[in-house]
């Protein structure tokens, strides 16, 4: 696992930004996972800089979403699928055939989760996927016990995760779903590159029991462990608790510029 410690979020931000345009100047069709919420929006925006600059072509380019809810109306705002429209497809240029997600308004819902992970393998994969990481080390909806090999699933969502979404759904808890499609480990695992961003003093221990602990369940994220290509960037403050930092800045400073991330 490769941990890059970088200054801000907006650093974070404009070095994964240009390793996915790097992977698209060398795949132009290469599948990018993207993940919701605050934390990776530096990317976007860092990366919607560069196609608007004419720096890559994102004509081919593919998106795919990491989970969803279930239950919410095909087309509610707050569906993490529109979610990703606004934050990535549109600001990109990307067509409409360009989006692969999950159909978290699907009847059978268990056929839906089989169906996203035969949709992606039929894609042929993910070539980059972007994660985020919890406080308590979830990744995706795969929350602290999880399976490490589990797939694609329906997974119930916590009470204090329903009261930190309310916000997306004018404040009333009511509305925000119980449930949610989420690749599992096992999916994310599948992967080329795994790239984790985290920012904040909030995620500095989940980021130090991810690299520095044991491969635990109870830490899902330290799945990464077993990645061939995992990257971790992260802030000062994310980067507060890691013993190892000397080392990750000595090694990233000293790494050959033709390896990217």
């Amino acid at each position: 696992m490769e941990v890059v410690i970088v200054p801000d979020a907006k650093a974070g931000g404009e070095l994964i930004a240009e390793s996915i345009a790097s992977l698209w100047r060398r795949k132009p069709d290469a599948l990018l996972g993207v993940a919701t919420g605050s934390t990776p929006i530096p990317i976007y925006d860092a990366l919607t800089a560069k196609v608007a600059a004419g720096d890559v072509d994102v004509s081919r380019a593919r998106v795919c979403q990491l989970d969803e809810y279930v239950g919410l109306p095909a087309g509610h705002p707050e569906s993490y699928r529109a979610t990703v429209i606004r934050q990535v497809v549109e600001p990109l240029g990307l067509g409409a055939g360009s989006f692969i997600g999950p159909d978290g308004s699907a009847e059978d819902v268990q056929a839906a989760c089989e169906a996203y992970d035969l949709a992606l393998a039929s894609a042929g994969g993910v070539d980059l996927q972007i994660l985020g990481i919890g406080t308590d080390g979830h990744i995706g909806f795969n929350e602290p016990c999880s399976s490490l090999a589990s797939r694609t699933r329906i997974k119930t969502l916590t009470e204090q995760t329903r009261v930190d979404n309310a916000r997306f759904f004018d404040n009333d808890i009511d509305q925000v779903p119980h449930h949610v499609i989420t690749q599992g480990i096992g999916t994310i695992l599948e992967a080329r590159h795994l790239v984790l961003l985290a920012t904040g003093e909030g995620k500095a221990e989940a980021v130090a029991q991810t690299v520095e602990g044991p491969v635990a369940a109870v830490v899902p994220a330290s799945a990464l462990q077993l990645h061939q290509h995992a990257t971790v960037v992260v802030d000062e403050a994310a980067a507060s608790k890691l013993k190892l930092a000397p080392y990750f800045r000595h090694t990233f400073a000293n790494k050959p510029v033709w390896q990217g991330l």
